[in-house]
């Protein structure tokens, strides 16, 4: 999962916030703040039973509430993205 968006208070506690509500697990997390923008990639650990497009759309409208970029997507599809 990536996170971007203006630097603020409680963007991490936010986003754990929700993914805890859907049982994620948080296996690792790197961020970084550069001129005031905030960049979180998130692994995560999701329950067998949970529908990743459920966990995509609450985290699609957090995004929207708090004027962040949320992506939720397989780790496949990550790797191949950032591969050079």
């Amino acid at each position: 999962m990536t996170v971007t968006g203006r630097d603020r208070t409680g963007i991490v506690a936010t986003v754990a916030t929700k993914l805890a509500e859907h049982h994620a697990n948080i296996a690792n997390i790197s961020q970084t703040i550069m001129s005031d923008y905030f960049t979180m990639i998130v692994e995560i650990v999701l329950p067998a039973e949970l529908d990743i497009a459920d966990l995509q759309g609450d985290m699609r409208k957090l995004g929207e509430r708090e004027a962040l970029e949320i992506h939720v997507q397989s780790e496949a599809i990550f790797d191949a993205m950032h591969r050079l």
